[in-house]
């Protein structure tokens, strides 16, 4: 599925143009940060799962 650190794809890009978001926190809600222009977004887990189309890249586990 999905975690924290992973870089995920949604089905809309950013105004900035990417379409790229890097996950910072998930729980009820899950925070991302636009990986172009470093804007941040909360978005419920309900609408997060509506808007993600894919996950590009998985967190590199230690």
């Amino acid at each position: 599925m999905y975690a924290v650190r992973d870089v995920v794809e949604m089905k809309k890009p950013h105004a900035c143009g990417a379409n790229a978001w890097l996950i910072l926190r998930v729980g009820a809600d899950i925070k991302l940060k636009c990986e172009g222009c470093g804007h941040m977004v909360m978005l419920s887990r309900h609408d997060f799962d509506k808007r993600l189309k894919r996950v590009l890249r998985q967190a590199e586990t230690d």
